[in-house]
């Protein structure tokens, strides 16, 4: 005798759920697992992505050496650095640049980009030195000594920021320097002086450390300098998200603050 329809219908439905319970548990296991690799090592952890980071002029060498390392740590993730001053990467970045990530020489300029950023994170301070030529030929002793009006002073144009860090060491002194030329970022600052074009200049400490073989740097009493602060963040508009947030991260850990340490960097 058939079945009811009723009856063929409720033990229709109890078969379908038999059927799809192992397929649930399945998708369940899957995910664990998915998350299980997100959480592994750091090459797992790390996703697949070709980023571009925006990074400081001050920080091309040290970069350099910190993304083969990360690349290394994490396979399969691939980085491209652009560096200028932070002035200019902030101009890129309003023009919508492609881009991924962003490392500014101040905090300053990282605020300014809050609308399209990711929340920053220091990553390494740094600290200025007076940039002479080899063997300091005109015995340039101190910050004082670049008012001298024989002295071919060059320093980094105000907007950019050892500019201003300078400008404010300069005035905290009360000491007027009328600069030869001022510049885009803090290469061509260390350039003018180690291509003899420039007597002295104000440069971070690790940008002097790059060029030891043609320039030597005349300290600056800690309580007479400023201190220099790296911000590190993502970039709304990038497509790697994830990944980007991944290599902004991997620049606290301890692998990469002993990179930065090895080039003359102070711990954030």
């Amino acid at each position: 005798m058939p079945l009811p329809i009723t009856r063929r219908r409720t033990a229709a439905a109890l078969l379908a759920t038999a059927l799809l319970l192992p397929l649930t548990a399945c998708g369940s296991d899957g995910a664990k697992d998915a998350a299980g690799a997100r959480a592994g090592s750091p090459g797992a952890g790390s996703p697949e992505a070709d980023l571009t980071v925006l990074a400081a002029s001050s920080l091309t060498d040290v970069f350099q050496e910190a993304g083969a390392a990360y690349e290394k740590e994490s396979p399969g993730a691939r980085i491209t650095f652009s560096f200028a001053g932070s002035q200019e990467l902030a101009a890129q970045v309003r023009q919508g640049a492609p881009a991924d990530a962003l490392v500014t020489a101040d905090a300053a300029t990282m605020d300014r980009l809050a609308s399209d950023t990711g929340e920053p994170t220091v990553i390494a301070r740094n600290r200025l030195v007076i940039a002479v030529g080899e063997g300091n030929p005109e015995k340039v002793r101190n910050l004082a000594d670049l008012a001298d009006p024989g002295l071919k002073v060059v320093l980094a144009a105000p907007e950019v920021p050892v500019g201003r860090y300078g400008t404010r060491i300069l005035d905290a002194q009360g000491i007027e320097v009328k600069p030869v030329s001022q510049e885009p970022n803090v290469r061509a600052v260390l350039s003018k002086v180690a291509l003899g074009e420039a007597d002295a200049g104000l440069v971070y400490r690790t940008d002097a450390e790059t060029a030891a073989d043609k320039v030597d740097a005349v300290e600056i009493p800690d309580a007479e300098n400023a201190v220099a602060t790296y911000p590190a963040a993502t970039l709304d508009a990038s497509e790697h998200g994830e990944a980007a947030a991944a290599f902004v991260a991997w620049l606290t850990t301890p692998p990469a603050q002993d990179i930065f340490r090895a080039a003359g960097f102070q711990q954030p």
